[in-house]
């Protein structure tokens, strides 16, 4: 049937590109954490500076290749963590899984080698001072600890949106069997919002792909809750 048949394609379409998606995603938000930690961790190991002198620093270390150098590291930790648990095609089933990974791929040891790196191209090239090169390097470990703590947050944050999200689905699937489409309403709004904050994983894509499928054919029918039969085995998939 057509509902179905988009199911499938949607679910189809999600894991044929789903570690790549994974990926993306894991490089946007660590890289994220890596430069909120930066922030923080600048901020300890040059207490007397200025906003604006933290600033041009992190100018600086942008012009010396850091987020590129940040983003290869992340990618070598996923790619060699991958390999490190055991996973060595496909996807992560979980966030403890992609978090796991990283840390077994050793991401602190290749932000701490970007650091070197771009410390000494940015001292080299007269971007910063040497002396202020020395007070970051002896500080280097404020800073790495600050982006591990920064990384485990946000999969600590991750982790604890899933449980949100199953609690988000759980409720929809009682109103659903209740017929309450207004109470479907607002626990679906909350399951599209947490969905644009969580890594992509194959088993909640196919569970919100079939609540939004089966959330858009009532909507559409003016609140009809009488499905067929087609459709009523296309909601059992649910319990």
């Amino acid at each position: 049937m057509e509902l179905e048949n988009n199911v499938d394609l949607n679910n189809n379409l999600n894991e044929e590109n789903l570690a790549q998606e994974q990926n993306n995603f894991l490089q946007s938000n660590i890289g994220k954490a890596v430069n909120s930690a930066l922030d923080i961790g600048l901020r300890m190991v040059l207490p007397d500076f200025i906003e604006e002198g933290i600033v041009e620093i992190k100018d600086a270390f942008f012009q010396g290749g850091f987020k590129e150098g940040i983003d290869t590291a992340i990618n070598s930790a996923i790619n060699l963590g991958k390999s490190v648990i055991g996973i060595f095609t496909g996807d992560f089933d979980s966030i403890s899984q992609a978090r796991d990974a990283v840390k077994n791929g050793g991401i602190i040891d290749g932000i701490s080698n970007v650091l070197d790196k771009v410390l000494d191209k940015t001292s080299s090239s007269g971007l910063i001072s040497g002396n202020i090169a020395n007070i970051i390097s002896s500080g280097k470990d404020a800073i790495l600890n600050s982006v591990s703590d920064r990384i485990e947050n946000e999969f600590t944050e991750q982790i604890d949106g899933v449980e949100k999200l199953a609690k988000y689905e759980s409720n929809w699937k009682e109103y659903f069997e209740n017929k309450d489409f207004d109470g479907m309403e607002r626990e679906y709004e909350k399951i599209q919002e947490k969905l644009e904050e969580l890594m992509p994983l194959e088993n909640t894509i196919k569970e919100a792909r079939i609540i939004e499928n089966l959330h858009s054919l009532i909507k559409n029918n003016n609140h009809d809750f009488n499905l067929t039969d087609e459709q009523r085995e296309l909601a059992n998939l649910l319990t």
